[in-house]
Order: structure tokens, then sequence, then C-alpha cells
């Protein structure tokens, strides 16, 4: 599949799944399929503020059903299957102002009970942040003879929202998932003033790895102020060799905020699942508005023409 030529449309029910309970978000989703999981069914996992991780369930993965609640304190988790188990990495918040976080793994068998999180990766250079000292948003990949650890780091602030988005995308590298895992020193992405949709912040990456081609897929939601002066996240398809030097900056985006409804202000991360059916499942959170705004998940189906 040429990743280059999907034209993408949004689910007409946009957006799928609400926050929980009084909580105004409900973000960061990261997806299993129905041929990876236990019962034959999509599972979501996604977190709320105060951090905490929910599940949900889909038979389609368009109608979906909160299924539980666990993790307090966790966010911006990523979920894969990695041979016979499943492996959950998350972003650990230790203290809110400052910001301190980490990144930990935990393993599972059955997406029940999961092993006690064990830390992966805290901050420890410079620019992962000197007030605000964080690194979270993971993304693990098989490529070649090691894993690649994507994540996020540092912060800017976004005076109209009153909050703060990440500045940078690190890379890590282990030989196995339980690690050891060794951080690169410099950073693979970060905020260019040139660029119309990076130059707050590098946002974070979601990352797909093609080993026929050689080539790795980035789905970038690069942090920008637009020309009238307002906080904006996009997603744009990045292109990379070797997970360090990626292309596709100067591309547009292809899932952009705007009009009035529930992706007014900002589209956030993603996970990305190439189906059965050989197209793309993108689900992605919004925002609604800027200082005041409530998040929701909704759905972007990727297809190539001519590809079955």
């Amino acid at each position: 599949m040429d990743w280059r030529r999907c034209q993408w449309g949004e689910e007409a029910g946009n957006p799928l799944i609400e926050p929980i309970g009084r909580s105004w978000m409900i973000a960061d989703p990261t997806v299993l399929l129905p041929e990876e999981s236990p019962d034959g069914r999509w599972h979501l996992f996604a977190n709320s503020i105060p951090p905490r991780l929910h599940e949900f369930v889909s038979e389609d993965g368009v109608d979906w059903r909160h299924a539980r609640s666990f993790a307090r304190g966790a966010m911006r988790a990523f979920v894969r299957r990695f041979a016979d188990r499943y492996h959950l990495f998350y972003e650990v918040v230790d203290w809110w102002l400052p910001l301190r976080s980490r990144i930990v793994h935990s393993v599972s068998e059955d997406l029940i009970h999961w092993s006690q999180p064990r830390e992966v990766l805290r901050p420890s250079f410079a620019w992962h942040g000197r007030v605000n000292r964080n690194v979270g948003n993971p993304c693990v990949v098989a490529w070649r003879e090691e894993y690649l650890l994507f994540y996020s780091a540092g912060t800017v602030f976004l005076r109209d929202c009153g909050f703060v988005e990440p500045r940078y995308v690190g890379l890590a590298r282990s030989r196995s998932l339980h690690g050891p895992w060794s951080a690169d020193r410099d950073p693979i992405l970060g905020p260019r003033p040139e660029d119309p949709l990076r130059n707050l912040g590098a946002g974070s990456i979601k990352v797909h790895s093609e080993p026929a081609t050689g080539t790795l897929w980035g789905f970038n939601n690069g942090i920008y102020r637009d020309g009238e002066g307002r906080s904006r996240s996009a997603l744009a398809l990045l292109s990379s060799a070797d997970g360090v030097v990626w292309e596709g900056l100067e591309e547009g985006p292809f899932l952009a905020p705007g009009g009035s409804g529930w992706k007014r202000a900002l589209v956030y991360a993603v996970d990305v699942r190439r189906t059965a059916h050989n197209q793309l499942h993108l689900y992605f959170n919004a925002r609604d508005g800027w200082f005041r705004g409530k998040e929701r998940i909704g759905l972007a189906i990727g297809r190539v023409p001519g590809d079955q």
C-alpha cells in the first residue's frame, strides 16, 4: 500500500466516543484489531483528565461501549500485540505543577490482568524540559533487528488554551521490549518557525513499519499557530528510512481542524491500524474550543484507489 495515495473520509457518526461522566476529555486513543484480541472484538484504550485509562470494546470499530477504567495517573497509552503477549506502554504523571512524567510498560496475556508496570524511560536530556520535565506519547515498532520507541518530550505553552503541548519528538532503541532502552541524544522532530504545521511544537507521532519497502510511515500532529494567531494541531503523513530523518513536512495536512463542530480548534493524537480489508482506520481526538473546549474521539478511514 502506498499510504501517500490514501483518500481519507470521516465516519458519518463522528464523534464516536464521548467523555466519561463529568470529564471534559477523552483522548489519545490506541486500538487492537478483532483478529488480535482474545474475544474477537475491537478494543480501544484512551485517557481522561484527571489521568486514568479507559477501555472500550466494539463489534465493528464504530459503535463503542465503555468496558472499564483502570491505571490511575496514566495517560497517552499505546497498545500492541507482539507474539503471544499484549504490551501496554503509557505515560505516568508524577507531578502536575511543574509537570513531571515518565513512560512505563505493562504486559498481559488476556487484556484483563496486567503486570506491574516497569519504568522504560524518564527525562534525561535538556530538551526533555527544564521546568516541565516530561516524556510521554509512546509508540513502539519492530524495525529490522531492534525495537524503536518514539516519544514526545518538553512542552510549549498555548496561551489561548491555557495548557501545554509537546515541543519535541525523540527516539529510543532496544533489542527487547523489556529493555533496557537507550534514548538518542538529539530529538528527531522539533519546532520550525518556517513550517506552517509545526511552528510551535512537534506534537506526537504514531509510526507504522513496512519492511518490504524499507519505509517507516509517521502520522504526526504538529502544534502550530495559524495566520490568525490561533493555536492549532493537524495531521500530516511523514516517511522515513531510518526513523531519524523524516520527509513530507512540506505537504499539507490530510486531516485538519475547522468549522463549527467537534473538531473546530485542534485535531490531536491518533492511532492507525491496517484492517483485513486493506483499509486504514485512524482514530483521533479533537477539541471544539480553545480555553474552553471538549475533546472527543472520532474515526477517519483511508483507502487507496485500486486496492482491495
